[in-house]
């Protein structure tokens, strides 16, 4: 097991460096094309990854790792909004915004896989830790019922807040650069302090889907690989829909039905083990429902508006 987490390790990092030191090695506005090209590969290698695991380790792991993938990739749709919210807020150059978004997923992945063994090692040793991250995710599913999901503040976030204590911050952007030294005083640039709020975000976000996933496998490998996946094509996934993801409107109510659902099964897990096939089906079938009721009944103008409100 160890040798295909230290591939697994050694592909994303050289993909990632490929990504930013070759594809996007000068700072550009990424357009369309290019943004359902890049997604559209990675997408590709998650289902190649995917169908992967399903012929080394079987169907229960491969339905497991499609389950996981599904979960976290339906749940991170949120998180593009709250791109979107952090990048107006800091006015962030069109140009920089795709390798902001490069150090944030970055250091995600980090933190989510110290997020993924604590979970997995606190269900190991304390078992019914599994309730009350069940009774957690149908609490969060109810509040994104009521329109109560999480609100983010770029403002008032903390770790900027921290940074703005510790170090002055330039008025504006320094090109691509992090820090700069001016009169032998050392500044963080804006862009630094939007990547602490990605971060700060992803941290936030993480706490929905973890134990989301945690509902759906206990593999710490299958639940890591299908996080990756799905938060990598984030960027992509960014740039080539952000002016149409609004078409989408039912997708929030698809997502309060899956965690509700995986709120449900971990609450059961004890009397009754749904099958993984079962899940990955319920996941499909509600995701696929909720896309298609929003392009049967597109959301109009006048309740855009009223929403936004």
């Amino acid at each position: 097991m160890i040798i295909w987490w230290v591939l697994f390790i050694v592909f994303i990092l050289g993909m990632l460096a490929l990504d930013l030191g070759v594809f996007n090695r000068k700072a550009h506005v990424i357009h369309l094309k290019e943004a359902l090209l890049w997604a559209s590969f990675w997408i590709f290698l998650a289902l190649l990854f995917g169908a992967g695991v399903y012929y080394f380790y079987g169907h229960q792991k491969g339905l497991e790792y499609f389950a996981g993938y599904l979960i976290e990739k339906s749940l991170s749709v949120d998180n593009l909004f709250v791109f979107m919210l952090i990048f107006h807020y800091f006015r962030v150059p069109a140009e920089l915004e795709h390798k902001a978004l490069f150090w944030g997923i970055l250091l995600a992945l980090v933190t989510r896989a110290i997020f993924i063994l604590a979970g997995v090692a606190l269900i190991n040793k304390f078992h019914w830790i599994i309730y009350i991250f069940g009774v957690f995710l149908i609490f969060t599913a109810v509040r994104m019922a009521l329109g109560k999901s999480h609100e983010i503040h770029p403002g008032k976030n903390i770790m900027v807040r921290t940074l703005r204590r510790i170090m002055p911050i330039t008025r504006n952007y320094q090109g691509g650069k992090f820090f700069v030294v001016k009169r032998s005083v050392r500044f963080a640039t804006p862009l630094f302090a939007v990547i602490l709020a990605l971060e700060t975000t992803d941290i936030i976000f993480a706490a929905d889907s973890i134990p989301a996933i945690l509902a759906v496998s206990n593999d710490p490998f299958i639940i890591y690989t299908s996080n990756v996946f799905a938060i990598l094509g984030l960027r992509s996934l960014y740039f080539a829909v952000t002016g149409v993801m609004r078409i989408f409107h039912y997708l929030h109510y698809g997502l309060v039905v899956v965690l509700g659902f995986v709120g449900v099964k971990m609450l059961i897990s004890d009397f009754y083990k749904i099958p993984i096939s079962i899940s990955l089906s319920v996941i499909v079938s509600v995701l696929a429902l909720s896309v298609i009721a929003s392009l049967i009944w597109p959301k109009t103008d006048g309740e855009h508006i009223e929403k936004e409100k």
